[in-house]
């Protein structure tokens, strides 16, 4: 499994130049693409030596390898950008293919998730808060993009989003309700027109039409932990997802004996959830 540059050609492996050399054949989304890649290394493969393996053909591509495999070739897998498998084809082929016994070596390098996270400037002190999820790209539906957000809104952890140009402002819109929570946006990551900026999520659609080149290119949107309610410690997120679902007294009274926060602060917390959502 090959990362290749996500932007920028430099951003290529010396390990990944010497493996898809090697290669008998390289399994790949878009044929055409990898060719003009490999191209630009003085990588020559002849066409039959490119297997054309993408979200509509996976399975049976991947029974091609295997078969390549068992004949002994030596079959690299190279997404179109950065890291086959994450959000992008490669995930069935390597089921199938460790499936048959054979094995997968992965070749790290190149990938838009970790390189937005690395300049989000992400500080906490919350255990509950560490890490990040990866959720990719959103329901294309208005509705089904909403309650994912509403979901969302309710993770303690930062949540690393993918989105494409022609969507981005629907996202910017959904994103909005959750008011002051950050949002860091890496924008054409490793190209030349490389933006990377951090707003608050009810400014985010503002921003896009501040500036329309903003809504060009490919996106990595990283949400950042939300800012625990003053008075509520860690009870914030469970307050969040009762009041989804329940009316504000229960939701507190719930809250409060779930966590043993007091229950007074976490009903002002509640009111200002409130207020915030009523503005939004």
């Amino acid at each position: 499994m090959v990362a290749t540059p996500i932007g920028n050609l430099a951003d290529i492996s010396l390990r990944a130049l010497h493996v898809l050399a090697l290669a008998d054949a390289i399994a790949c989304e878009d044929t055409r693409h990898t060719q003009a890649l490999l191209r630009a290394y003085g990588i020559d493969k002849a066409p039959s030596q490119l297997i054309a393996l993408h979200q509509h053909n996976e399975a049976q591509a991947a029974q091609t390898v295997v078969q390549r495999l068992r004949q002994g070739q030596r079959v690299a897998c190279a997404s179109d950008a950065g890291t086959p498998a994450i959000s992008d084809p490669g995930a069935r082929l390597v089921a199938l293919v460790r499936g048959a016994g054979l094995g997968v070596m992965p070749l790290p390098g190149a990938s838009s998730v970790a390189a937005a996270i690395s300049v989000a400037g992400i500080v906490t002190n919350d255990d509950d808060a560490s890490g990040f999820v990866f959720a990719g790209f959103l329901p294309s539906r208005s509705s089904e993009r909403e309650a994912a957000v509403r979901t969302l809104s309710g993770e303690a952890r930062s949540v690393v989003l993918l989105e494409a140009p022609h969507r981005i402002e629907a996202l910017a819109h959904a994103l909005a309700v959750l008011g002051e929570r950050c949002v860091t946006v890496a924008r054409e990551l490793t190209k030349q027109f490389e933006e990377i900026a951090t707003v608050r999520a009810d400014e985010l659609p503002q921003w896009f039409a501040d500036a329309p080149q903003r809504t060009r290119g490919e996106f990595v949107l990283v949400l950042h932990p939300a800012a625990p309610v003053a008075g509520t410690g860690g009870a914030e997120r469970i307050l969040q997802l009762l009041l989804a679902e329940l009316p504000l007294k229960t939701a507190v009274r719930l809250a409060a004996d779930i966590t043993g926060a007091p229950r007074n602060a976490l009903y002002d917390a509640a009111l200002a959830l409130k207020n915030r959502n009523a503005d939004d």
